[in-house]
C-alpha cells in the first residue's frame, strides 16, 4: 500500500502540488471571513434555569430586548445636580437612543426618572450616571456592530470630557472578538520568528524548516475554511480560531518534524527517496496518524458536556489535528518527494553542531544518561513520581467559573465601564440576580405570593436589596397593586412610574421580575452561595399557575460549571477506555497503555496545580500576564486541557514506543530497547517539546485570559512531560515491567522473552556495525528475519 502510493506520488508530484496550491488559495479566501462569523455565545446550558430567563427577557420589557446593555456615562467635568451635567449626560442618552445601528426599542433609567428614584441611577462620585437600553438587534448582529461603535463613541466624546460605555453581554463578548483577533495577530508575531529559530536549530536546514512550516500553515489555512463554512450553520464560539491556530501550529509542525526527520536518516543512511520516503511513511506516519486519531477521540469525549461553548472549540481542535494528520500523510509526502536530497540544505548553524555528531544512538550522552536511569529504576520512578505529585497538589484549590468583563484589559473601556458600575453603586449592581416570574394568566390583584417572596428574598443574607415594580404598583393601587396593570390604568401611570413598571412587569402582564442585588460580585463563593438560597426559595413559591425561575450572571456560571461537572465522569471514562484500545492495539500490549494513563494522570495534575498557583488570587504570575488575579480560572480551561493534555501526552508516548518496539523487534533485550529508543527519539522529542511550549507559551502572552490560561497549562505539563516523565518515569517504569511490557492475551511473555534472548546477540553485533550510516532501517530486516514475535505497529 505504501509503495504503491508513493509510486503514484512519483508519477504526478507537479500536479498535486498544483491541486494542494489551488486548495490553498480557495481556502484562504474562505478563511478571511471567518472572525466576523464567530460568536461570543455558548455560555447558555440548554434547558437550565439561566437559559430560560434569559429568552424571557428578550421580548415584551421596557429597557430590555433581543439584546439589552447598560450604557454608563462618566462626566470627568461636572457633577449631578448641575445644568451642565444634566445636559451633556441627556444628550448621550439621546445620542444613543437615535443610533439607528443601535435600533434602540426601549430604556430605562437615569433620563426617564424623576427624583429619588432618579438619584438610585447616579453614582456615589456625583459624576456617573446610568441608563439600561433595550435594542432590537439579535445577540450576534450586536456582538459584531457594537466593538465599532464603542469606539467611535470613545473618539467622539473623549474631547468633551465624557466617558461613555456599553456593559452587558454583547458588549463584552462583541469586545472579546476583537481582543481575540488582535491577540491572535500579537501571538503569531510572538510565536512565528520562535517557531522559526527552533526549526532551524533542529532540523540545521532551511528547507526543512520552510516544509515543516508550509505543511501546517496549510492546515492551519484548510481549516479555518471549514470552520467558515461551519460557522454559517452553526453558533461557533470566538475562542475556536485562538485555539485551532495554537493546536494546529503545535501538532502540525510536531507532525511534520517526525516525518521530516525520519526521511533524513533515511536519505542519510543511503537509501533513495522512493524508499526513504516509503519507510518514513510507514513508521513516522503511522504515529501521526496514531496520534492524530487519539487527540480527535479525545476530543469527541467533550461532546458529553452539554455546553456548546466546550462543544464548539472541541470541534475546532479535533478539526485542526484532523486536517494536520492529513497535510502530513498527503502533502508533506508530495514535498518531501519534490525535494529529495535537498531537504538538509542550507545549514545556518553548522558551526554550532559538535565535532562529533553522530546519528547512531549508542553514541548519543541520552544514550548513557538512559543507561544511569536504568541502572536506578526504582529511585528514578519514585523520585520522579514524588515530584509530579508535589506539583499536582495546587490543584485541589482550583477553582472555577465564567468569564466575565475582569478578562478584558483595564485600557478597554467595556472594562472601565464594568468596574465603574461596581464602584459607584456596588459590586452586585453590575451582575443582579433575576428572578423571573412567569404566570398562566396577567397578573391582577394584591399579589400577595409574589410580595411574599420578595420580601423573603430581602431577608436572606449577602442581600443588600431587592428592585421590583412593587412599591411603584403600591403607590398606584394601594391594597390591589396588580390592578395597576390594567391598561386603562397603567395608561394614566404618569411616565417615570410606566417607565419602572415596564422595566420589570411585560406589557403582556404574564411575566413579573424581581433583581435580588448582592453585596458581593457575581463569581464570589458568598454570591454563589446566595444563589443556592434564592433558587431554594423560589422553588417553595413555583406552582399554582406561577413558574419561578432565577437567572443573571451568578446563576449562568453555576449552570455551566454544574454541567461541565455533571459530564466529566463520563469525558474521562470514554476517553481513557479510547486512549487504552488505541495504544493496546497499536503495540498489542496490555500493560504499557494502562502505565501510559497512569502516568498522563500525574501530567495532567501538575498542570492543573501549576495552572492553580499561577492564577491563585494575588496571584504575580496572572498579574504580570496582565490578567484577572480573582483566583478563578475560566469553566472550559481545565475540561479543555483535561482532553487535549491527554492526547498529546499519548502522542509523543507513541512516538517513544514506537522506536523502543523496533529495537525490541530487532532482538534487543528490554533494558536495552528502552535505551536505544530513548536515546534515538530524545533529541527530537524535546526539540518539539520546546517548540510546542513556544506557540503554547507565546499565547498566554495574548491578552485573552482564557487562551492564556489554556496556553499556560499546555506549556506547563509539555515541558514537565518530555523532561520528568519520558526522562525518569518512563523508562524507569519499562525498566521495572520488565519482558511484561509486551504481553497480550494470547502471546506469552515467557516465549517472547525468550525468542529475545535467543536472537539479542547476533542482532546487536549486526546492528551495530550498520548504525554508522545513521538510520535504523536494518532493525525492520532484522526483525522479519530472527526478531520476537510482536505484531506490527506504529
Amino acid at each position: 500500500m505504501t509503495e504503491r502510493f508513493v509510486a503514484f506520488i512519483g508519477r504526478v508530484r507537479w500536479p498535486l502540488l498544483a491541486v494542494w496550491g489551488a486548495l490553498l488559495v480557495i481556502s484562504g479566501l474562505l478563511a478571511l471571513s471567518l472572525p466576523d462569523k464567530l460568536s461570543g455565545g455558548g455560555w447558555y446550558v440548554p434547558g437550565s434555569q439561566s437559559t430560560w430567563v434569559a429568552e424571557q427577557q428578550k421580548e415584551g420589557f421596557t429597557g430590555r430586548g433581543r439584546t439589552s446593555v447598560t450604557v454608563v456615562v462618566h462626566d470627568k467635568r461636572h457633577a449631578t445636580g448641575t445644568d451642565a451635567f444634566e445636559r451633556r449626560v441627556r444628550q448621550a442618552m439621546a445620542d444613543i437612543e437615535g443610533d439607528k445601528r443601535l435600533k434602540a426599542a426601549s430604556h430605562y433609567g437615569w433620563s426617564t426618572l424623576q427624583g429619588a428614584p432618579k438619584n438610585a441611577f447616579v453614582g456615589r462620585d456625583g459624576h456617573t450616571a446610568i441608563e439600561m437600553f433595550g435594542l432590537d438587534v439579535d445577540d450576534g448582529t450586536a456582538r459584531r456592530i457594537l466593538p465599532d461603535i464603542q469606539r467611535e463613541y470613545d473618539k467622539r466624546y473623549e474631547a468633551r470630557g465624557l466617558t461613555v460605555g456599553m456593559v452587558g453581554t454583547a458588549p463584552f463578548f462583541g469586545e472579546i472578538n476583537v481582543l481575540s483577533e488582535e491577540g491572535l495577530v500579537k501571538a503569531e508575531i510572538i510565536v512565528m520568528p520562535l517557531i522559526t529559530l527552533i526549526l532551524l536549530l533542529l532540523f540545521r536546514s532551511v528547507v526543512s524548516a520552510v516544509v515543516a512550516m508550509i505543511t501546517a500553515g496549510t492546515a492551519a489555512v484548510v481549516t479555518f475554511a471549514i470552520l467558515s463554512v461551519l460557522a454559517d450553520s452553526y453558533d461557533l464560539s470566538v475562542f475556536v480560531q485562538n485555539t485551532a491556530t495554537m493546536l494546529g501550529l503545535g501538532v502540525g509542525i510536531d507532525y511534520s518534524m517526525f516525518m521530516i526527520r525520519r526521511f533524513r536518516d533515511e536519505l542519510e543512511g543511503g537509501e533513495p527517496v522512493p524508499r526513504a520516503l516509503r519507510i518514513a511513511l510507514a513508521t513516522s506516519g503511522e504515529t501521526v496518524v496514531a496520534s492524530g486519531v487519539t487527540v480527535i477521540v479525545s476530543m469527541a469525549t467533550l461532546a458529553f458536556v452539554n455546553l456548546p461553548v466546550i462543544q464548539s472549540i472541541a470541534l475546532g481542535a479535533a478539526l485542526v489535528v484532523a486536517v494536520s494528520v492529513l497535510t502530513s500523510v498527503l502533502l508533506l509526502p508530495v514535498l518531501l518527494y519534490v525535494v529529495g536530497p535537498r531537504i538538509g540544505r542550507w545549514d545556518l548553524f553548522a558551526k554550532l553542531r559538535p565535532a562529533g555528531a553522530t546519528a547512531d544512538p549508542r553514541e548519543r550522552a541520552w544514550y548513557r544518561f538512559a543507561h544511569r536511569v536504568l541502572r536506578r529504576p526504582v529511585l528514578s520512578l519514585l523520585a520522579g513520581s514524588a515530584l509530579l505529585a508535589v506539583g499536582a497538589v495546587p490543584a485541589l484549590a482550583l477553582d472555577t467559573f465564567t468569564p466575565d468583563a475582569k478578562i478584558t484589559p483595564t485600557s478597554s473601556t467595556v472594562r472601565q465601564s464594568y468596574d465603574r458600575v461596581e464602584e459607584q453603586f456596588g459590586p452586585g449592581d453590575a451582575s443582579p440576580m433575576v428572578v423571573l416570574i412567569r404566570s398562566d394568566t396577567p397578573l391582577r390583584g394584591d399579589g400577595g405570593r409574589i410580595a411574599a417572596l420578595r420580601d423573603e428574598l430581602a431577608g436572606l443574607g449577602h442581600v443588600r436589596r431587592v428592585d421590583s415594580a412593587l412599591d411603584a404598583l403600591e403607590q398606584a393601587a394601594p391594597g390591589r397593586p396588580f390592578d395597576a396593570l390594567e391598561p386603562a390604568v397603567r395608561d394614566r401611570l404618569p411616565d417615570p412610574v410606566r417607565a419602572s413598571v415596564g422595566y420589570f412587569v411585560s406589557k403582556d402582564r404574564t411575566k413579573f421580575i424581581a433583581q435580588v442585588i448582592p453585596e458581593e460580585h457575581a463569581s464570589s463563593p458568598e454570591t454563589r452561595g446566595l444563589l443556592a438560597d434564592v433558587r431554594r426559595v423560589a422553588a417553595r413559591a413555583d406552582g399554582d399557575g406561577l413558574r419561578i425561575e432565577v437567572g443573571g450572571q451568578t446563576a449562568e456560571g453555576v449552570d455551566a460549571n454544574e454541567v461541565i461537572a455533571d459530564g466529566l465522569p463520563t469525558v474521562v471514562g470514554v476517553m481513557l477506555l479510547a486512549i487504552f484500545v488505541i495504544l493496546m492495539l497499536s503495540f498489542r500490549s496490555v500493560l504499557l497503555p494502562l502505565k501510559a494513563i497512569l502516568v498522563n494522570v500525574f501530567s495532567v495534575s501538575v498542570a492543573f496545580g501549576m495552572l492553580a498557583l499561577a492564577f491563585k488570587k494575588d496571584s504575580p504570575v496572572a498579574e504580570a500576564l496582565g490578567f484577572d488575579a480573582s483566583g478563578r480560572v475560566t469553566n472550559f480551561v481545565p475540561v479543555l486541557l483535561l482532553a487535549l493534555l491527554f492526547s498529546l501526552s499519548t502522542d509523543y508516548e507513541v512516538f517513544v514506543l514506537g522506536r523502543v518496539r523496533e529495537y525490541y523487534k530487532a532482538g534487543h533485550g528490554n533494558t536495552e530497547s528502552v535505551a536505544l529508543g530513548i536515546s534515538a527519539t530524545g533529541p527530537l522529542i524535546t526539540g518539539a517539546a520546546v517548540l510546542m511550549v513556544a506557540v503554547f507559551g507565546g499565547f498566554t502572552l495574548s491578552g485573552i485570559q482564557p487562551i492564556g490560561e489554556l496556553g499556560f497549562g499546555m506549556a506547563v505539563a509539555i515541558a514537565v512531560d518530555a523532561t520528568l516523565v519520558r526522562m525518569f518515569v518512563v523508562p524507569a517504569a519499562m525498566k521495572l515491567m520488565g519482558s511484561a511490557n509486551w504481553w497480550f492475551p494470547g502471546r506469552g511473555r515467557a516465549s517472547s522473552a525468550a525468542s529475545s534472548a535467543a536472537t539479542s546477540a547476533a542482532a546487536h553485533s549486526r546492528t551495530r556495525s550498520t548504525q554508522d550510516h545513521g538510520s535504523e532501517r536494518h532493525l525492520a530486516e532484522l526483525s522479519a528475519d530472527r526478531g520476537p514475535e510482536v505484531p506490527p505497529g506504529p
